[in-house]
């Protein structure tokens, strides 16, 4: 309003010089030159300037000059075109109404934020007026004061959207908007928007979509927007285009989804925003392209890569209910409901699935899902019970060796859902007192160090399986009469014996041993695999003492002999797409060879055996060695141990005679034995 005056005023200049310069015989020309220069004052007066008065001055001296007299003392405006008068005084009302905005912005230069606002409340002003074209350029005087402020390009893109809505002019204004505001996404996002809403060609909209992914915003979320506003953009014109060209169309919107977990998966840590990326990629697999196998693909991939996500699987499922396909939401529910979640997540599946069963499957499949839940919140009860414990500071001190073990799996809440059989041995393990008055066989439930067979009475080992627990044995075991060795105890004093005891035992009398078991598997299948065998007693799947995961290993105790045949026959059969080895147990052959071992141990440090065989007789040999042992022999555990006699154990190898030379045996009765590196000894220890 202020400066406006000026342009008119050349506009007018200039026009006059023309018509001075015509010839005063064309009359017809210079008529028409005198026109144009009256329409040009009477669009100046219509128009809110500073001078305005200014102008009607200028009016009616060039008016006087052409012969016409305007204005009189009554009226000044008497004389002009009624048009050109309600024109003015509109004009003038305006100017008025405007003047204080344009004073404010004319005197704040010194501080821009003052004129920013000055120039959004004038911008608002307007609005409320309804001129389209005098917020446009209010926007422009705005923005060319101001070219990097995103607010003002927000503002005025919205305004050339909502009212405007001419193509050539909002495209232009998005060009300048992203070339100053790069790093706005919404400023991007809302330009393909535009382009999509004007029809541009694919060409236009890929090309500004690439360019909007060169630049770098504040987050990863203005990344994923972008990537969600050309998915939108790609769904809507599959679905207004119909079946024509729908293939070419439908890759490159698996393209775009693909390149956006490509590109956000290292940034977006399989959050909320990648969860429902996924979600929506899933959903246009089965909405446009109807093909459910690539919807399952998505939702597999996704597991692959954030399976510990309980909100992942119940999209899954939920996507699976909302086709009615109950079969593979319960397959689901099996694949899901023993892993472990955050917080209460892991109680939350088991209810879930009992709830859908409730809600969509048979009573069979009722009682199938409530046994297989049931133990799995027993596990979680117990940890929970556990960690209850421990933070009232209920838990008794643990020895240093197994604290240490201890608060490593219980102090991250995360891990509540880890092997439950785990979690009691970590109970169990702070609860052992040390060694003193009042020690009993609670006490020393796990982790007990063996003793010498024989010593101390026999007690039956707790079922494991009655605790809802997985057991777990270890393949390399002994084979003692009777299933639990015990630390004996004084029932005088009450002092416990502290000797060494040995752990729970089996038999395997009647056992069967099952490898290259599928990791997979779990109890239910080797028990469902059997089954037509029948007189199946126990089974113990091995699992690996850190993890909790199986090692594809079992053992399976049988009633009788009969069954444990029709078992071993089974040998080589599939489970779960494994071909399996089954094979009786039989551990007294592995533990002969022990017990010889043992023998020749014992011979050449001419002490007696320390209970690693499981036999009478073998013990009553090692017992006769031991007395036939050099007086100056002493047991290894205390004392001095002369190297005499066959004590050849510690002597340098040039020394020692090879075993079982005599004293009047020729050195040339036998070859001289080979010197062995530390190597083979190391091999030869760990083999005895």
């Amino acid at each position: 309003m202020t400066d406006g005056g000026k342009l008119w005023a050349a506009y007018r200049e200039f026009e006059q010089a023309l018509h001075i310069t015509m010839e005063e015989s064309d009359n017809e020309t210079k008529a028409k030159q005198v026109d144009r220069i009256r329409n040009i004052f009477r669009r100046q007066l219509s128009v809110p300037l500073a001078d305005i008065d200014l102008t009607l001055e200028d009016y009616k001296a060039w008016e006087q000059l052409q012969g016409n007299v305007i204005g009189d003392d009554t009226d000044p405006l008497a004389g002009m075109h009624s048009n050109v008068i309600l024109a003015y005084r509109k004009a003038v009302e305006m100017y008025k109404s405007c003047a204080d905005y344009e004073e404010k912005l004319a005197g704040a230069k010194g501080a821009d934020a003052d004129r920013l606002q000055n120039y959004l409340n004038y911008i608002n002003f307007e609005k409320a007026s309804g001129d389209p074209a005098r917020v446009q350029l209010l926007y422009e005087r705005a923005i060319t004061d101001f070219p990097v402020v995103s607010d003002l390009w927000l503002g005025y893109t919205n305004y050339l959207d909502s009212s405007l809505k001419v193509p050539h002019i909002a495209k232009a204004v998005y060009a300048r908007a992203v070339q100053n505001c790069p790093w706005v996404e919404a400023l991007w996002a809302k330009y393909m928007l535009a382009l999509e809403r004007f029809d541009a060609a694919e060409e236009e909209l890929s090309a500004v979509f690439e360019q909007s992914l060169q630049c770098r915003f504040s987050n990863t979320e203005e990344y994923l927007d972008l990537f969600l506003t050309r998915a939108d953009g790609l769904r809507r014109r599959i679905m207004k285009l119909g079946e024509i060209s729908n293939a070419s169309w439908l890759a490159l919107l698996r393209e775009t989804f693909q390149r956006a977990v490509e590109y956000l998966s290292a940034h977006l840590n399989y959050k909320d925003q990648f969860l429902r990326l996924h979600a929506y990629w899933a959903h246009l697999e089965v909405q446009l392209a109807k093909d459910m196998a690539a919807a399952r693909g998505v939702w597999e991939s996704l597991i692959k890569m954030s399976g510990g996500m309980l909100e992942v699987w119940q999209g899954y499922i939920d996507m699976e209910l909302a086709l009615n396909n109950v079969s593979e939401a319960r397959a689901l529910y099996k694949r899901c409901y023993s892993k472990r979640f955050k917080g209460n997540g892991s109680e939350a599946i088991c209810e879930a699935w009992i709830r859908f069963e409730r809600e969509y499957g048979s009573l069979e499949d009722l009682e199938r899902a409530v046994m297989k839940v049931t133990p799995r919140l027993e596990e979680l009860r117990l940890f929970q019970q556990q960690q209850e414990a421990k933070s009232q500071g209920l838990v008794e001190s643990a020895p240093t060796g197994q604290k240490a073990g201890f608060q490593k799996s219980t102090t991250d809440k995360e891990e509540i859902d880890k092997d439950s059989s785990k979690h009691l041995n970590s109970v169990q393990s702070s609860r052992k007192r040390k060694a003193g008055v009042g020690y009993n066989e609670e006490n020393v439930e796990s982790k007990r160090p063996k003793q010498l067979a024989g010593k101390g009475p026999t007690s039956e080992a707790p079922d494991r399986e009655d605790l809802g627990l997985n057991t777990i044995d270890n393949p390399k075991r002994d084979t003692v009469p009777g299933k639990l060795v015990s630390r004996g105890s004084d029932q005088q004093t009450g002092v416990a014996n502290l000797g060494p005891v040995k752990q729970a035992v089996y038999t395997d009398e009647c056992t069967a041993f099952a490898s290259n078991l599928a990791f997979e598997a779990t109890e239910e299948h080797i028990r469902q695999f059997f089954g037509e065998c029948g007189g199946v007693k126990a089974i113990r799947l091995l699992r690996d003492k850190y993890s909790g995961k199986s090692r594809g290993l079992a053992y399976i105790d049988f009633e009788n002999e009969e069954k444990l045949f029709a078992a071993v026959a089974k040998n080589k059969e599939k489970l779960l797409g494994k071909r399996i080895s089954i094979a009786r147990s039989n551990p007294k052959e592995s533990k002969r060879g022990k017990l010889q071992q043992g023998t020749v141990a014992s011979s050449r440090g001419g002490q007696a055996s320390s209970g690693r065989g499981s036999g009478t007789r073998t013990e009553v040999k090692h017992e006769s060695t031991a007395k036939a042992a050099a007086p100056g022999v002493q047991h290894r555990r205390g004392g001095h141990v002369k190297l005499t006699g066959s004590n050849t154990f510690a002597m340098p190898r040039n020394v020692a005679r090879p075993l079982g030379w005599g004293a009047k045996e020729s050195r040339t009765t036998e070859p001289e034995e080979t010197p062995k590196s530390n190597e083979e000894f190391r091999k030869m220890f760990l083999k005895s």
